[in-house]
């Protein structure tokens, strides 16, 4: 319903029922839930700023979350689509833990970092990594985008990262046009979670 808002960050509010900012729109406040790292990347009020959005829509309530980065709220979306991870314990999660991070240990299988989330205990975590691999790697993509450069030879982990991004919602020319500037840089031995970390950097921008 809303990709974003840009206005003033007109108020804040913190408490352990969770972090709120007030984003000024053409006279209408907006609440939005935010994580505790975006709350305090926001160090006063009256600035402008732009926040990324999600509505979250159930029987007994309608919020939304929010956040100062694109790729944040692109991995709150998948995180949430797996059963029993609600929109509180997806912003614990990217509280914790980068964007790229998380990814990384979904792609790894890595379950015991996920642990050290607030809440997450290891049969959580195991069940998202197993229904967020499934999501991220089996996507059904295109032919394989091809980049001149010598970080290119390690096709399996462009592969990897190409269809990470595709299942957040970035087209071939985006994903294509990052990859030209990030595999530039990168050694030819780079992983696929090191692809993503710099290709999200551009991505998010």
């Amino acid at each position: 319903m809303y990709d974003y808002i840009k206005g003033i960050f007109a108020g804040k509010t913190g408490s352990n029922k969770g972090f709120f900012l007030t984003v000024e729109n053409n006279e209408i406040g907006y609440l939005v839930e935010v994580m505790p790292r975006d709350y305090a990347a926001v160090e006063k009020t009256g600035e402008e700023g732009k926040i990324y959005t999600i509505l979250i829509h159930r029987e007994d309530k309608m919020a939304l979350c929010g956040f100062l980065h694109k790729e944040d709220r692109d991995i709150f979306s998948i995180l949430t689509s797996v059963s029993g991870v609600g929109s509180k314990m997806a912003l614990t999660l990217l509280d914790e833990f980068q964007s790229s991070e998380l990814i990384g240990f979904v792609i790894q299988g890595n379950f015991k970092e996920l642990t050290r989330a607030k809440g997450v205990g290891p049969k959580l975590a195991q069940k998202i990594i197993l229904e967020l691999k499934d999501k991220l790697m089996n996507y059904n993509t295109t032919a394989p985008i091809e980049i001149k450069t010598a970080a290119a030879q390690n096709s399996q982990n462009m592969e990897d990262a190409q269809m990470v991004l595709i299942s957040l919602g970035y087209d071939r020319e985006e994903i294509k046009n990052a990859f030209s500037k990030v595999l530039a840089i990168l050694s030819e031995n780079a992983s696929a979670e090191d692809i993503l970390k710099e290709s999200l950097k551009i991505l998010s921008v």
